[in-house]
């Protein structure tokens, strides 16, 4: 598996952002959809500074090369300490390991630095790759939820992934 390293996005990512947006649009296409203009970059850059957001992108140590996003979002803390996660990678860099090391990596922190308790990933059952990923950093199935979110204009059903921290 490649080392990664975990940053928050930047104004100045933009353009290289935008461009692997729009070589990605197959891999993505249907399963999510990725700030694609300059307005919805700034847009997600504004809500990755907010108290229940942590946002980062996935680059590569050696290179600096971005291959992806991985976002917490609706952060709970108190009793709940839970979180949503979401994530793509870029074309570029797909079925390299990258995402993998990735999402280790953002658990640890989760679990860690965060303080949370709880992860949950809600993916599209015919989406193998992202099942396959979730799967093999420890999140476990818990249940299917029809119509569950808008992607493409279409609600779509989920099966629901999430991962507890092994503290008590």
């Amino acid at each position: 598996m490649p080392k990664v390293h975990l940053r928050p996005p930047q104004a100045d990512d933009e353009d290289t952002f935008l461009a692997l947006v729009r070589a990605s649009r197959s891999l993505h296409a249907g399963w999510v959809k990725p700030p694609a203009t300059a307005e919805q970059f700034s847009a997600y850059l504004a809500r990755s500074h907010q108290a229940e957001m942590a946002c980062f992108l996935v680059t590569d140590p050696s290179s600096g090369a971005l291959c992806g996003v991985i976002n917490l979002s609706n952060i709970m803390r108190g009793a709940f300490r839970s979180a949503y996660m979401g994530y793509y990678g870029f074309a570029p860099m797909a079925g390299q390991g990258y995402m993998r090391a990735g999402v280790k990596a953002v658990v640890r922190k989760a679990f860690g630095n965060l303080g949370l308790h709880r992860l949950e990933a809600n993916i599209q059952p015919g989406n193998v790759a992202s099942i396959a990923l979730v799967r093999a950093c420890g999140f476990m199935l818990e249940g299917y939820s029809p119509r569950y979110l808008k992607i493409g204009g279409r609600w779509r059903d989920h099966e629901r992934w999430a991962r507890v921290s092994d503290l008590r």
